[in-house]
């Protein structure tokens, strides 16, 4: 299989790739802005660097070229998730697993909705990311989107648990470690049942008004 990861440099992204690497035989194709300054080859058979932007609809269609899954790390440029949507379609690459933020369906309840609402719950962040979202939902796609809550960072915590679109969001933080662990599990899965689905993303244990770390 052959993976591109749009925003490879960074956190989520860089781990994902470590594991593709180790636990996988996929080549990956790791675009991102200043690409060669950021990023160092670790495996010159199975990976290519490209510098491009995501707004850039001819360098995302020869970045795509040969490839079956794009995992998108940010979501929080919507004219840019439409470029790559575009993209995508003109290059007859169908699977997509885009990076999003909690909140986007009004999901989150009791005191952490409060707190959630404090921090971004009006903010033109959050907008780009509905309006991005509703994007990849009204494409053809055979997309999974990640609804992630505040994220940390703990090595060897990999622990998530799931919520469906439609259900309360629950878990007020969650590992990047474990988002990664997340995206691998879904690449390896043969039974398409992430396909269409919106996932709630959160560490199990974490029902709280706030995250640990605030």
């Amino acid at each position: 299989m052959k993976v591109l990861i749009l925003g490879a440099a960074g956190q989520i992204a860089g781990l994902l790739r470590d594991h593709l690497l180790k636990e996988t035989n996929d080549s990956l194709v790791l675009y991102a802005r200043n690409a060669h300054q950021r990023l160092t080859m670790k495996d010159e058979t199975r990976e290519k660097i490209v510098e491009g932007d995501f707004l850039d609809e001819e360098a995302l269609k020869e970045a795509l070229t040969g490839v079956d899954v794009v995992y998108l790390n940010d979501m929080g440029n919507t004219e840019a998730v439409k470029t790559v949507i575009k993209a995508m379609k003109a290059s007859q690459v169908k699977r997509f697993i885009g990076a999003s933020i909690l909140g986007i369906y009004d999901e989150v309840g009791g005191a952490f909705r409060e707190w959630n609402q404090a921090m971004i719950g009006s903010s033109p962040r959050m907008q780009a990311q509905k309006d991005s979202a509703k994007a990849v939902e009204n494409s053809d796609l055979d997309y999974t989107l990640l609804r992630l809550t505040w994220l940390y960072n703990e090595e060897g915590n990999e622990n998530y648990s799931l919520t469906q679109k439609g259900e309360d969001f629950i878990g007020a933080q969650v590992t990047r470690e474990a988002v990664a662990r997340l995206i691998v599990d879904i690449l390896g899965d043969t039974s398409d049942q992430f396909i269409g689905k919106s996932l709630g993303v959160s560490e199990p244990g974490t029902d709280w008004e706030k995250p640990s770390f605030y």
